[in-house]
């Protein structure tokens, strides 16, 4: 169990696709929104985690047309969201900090961990090695771990968004706010590229 709490902390320490996202929308849109995207995230890990311990997600390891279909999916909605960010920036602080619907925000934590393919192969090739076959009970195992996994992860995100928070009145704000939320802008294109080549 502490081997799985150590290995579920150093991936979910490292910069990746959820991390980038929810500093990214915090520094744009405040804590609220980053909260709501964090609850999204915890939610596509629920759900693949599960799919993952009935055997479903077997099939993207299995397909690699559908691993591209998947990887390609979430590369170009995360360009979508650096577009969207540039788009808000250019238009001005009105525009750019007007509150998004917090269901919106929470459908966009969802949808980029949805399709981040690097979830399913955690689950598929990471968690199985921490399970006990005999103990029995290995879908129950497979659960709990999935839990613990999606705890952690959670902790984490949700420490990004109240760092990113803090950070907030610092960088945006005054004259440079627009530089800084282009700036996101442009980091937010540079995790694509690095999600691009990381899932290659």
């Amino acid at each position: 169990m502490i081997g799985f709490l150590l290995t579920s902390l150093v991936l979910e320490l490292t910069p990746g696709p959820n991390m980038g996202t929810l500093a990214s929308l915090t520094l744009e849109r405040g804590r609220g929104a980053g909260l709501a995207a964090v609850a999204g995230i915890a939610v596509g890990l629920a759900i693949i985690g599960t799919l993952a311990a009935f055997g479903l997600t077997a099939a993207i390891a299995e397909s690699p047309a559908l691993y591209q279909v998947l990887r390609w999916a979430g590369i170009l909605y995360l360009l979508y969201l650096a577009y969207d960010a540039w788009r808000d920036a250019g238009a001005g602080a009105d525009i750019a900090s007007k509150p998004e619907d917090a269901g919106s925000l929470f459908l966009r934590g969802l949808t980029v961990n949805l399709l981040n393919p690097k979830a399913a192969v955690f689950y598929i090739a990471v968690l199985p090695t921490f399970i006990d076959a005999a103990r029995g009970a290995v879908l129950a195992q497979n659960l709990t771990l999935v839990a613990i996994y999606v705890a952690v992860a959670t902790a984490v995100h949700t420490g990004v968004v109240l760092l990113a928070a803090q950070l907030r009145p610092l960088l945006v704000a005054g004259a440079g706010e627009r530089l800084v939320r282009r700036a996101l802008a442009i980091v937010m294109g540079i995790i694509a590229i690095w999600f691009a080549w990381e899932t290659r």
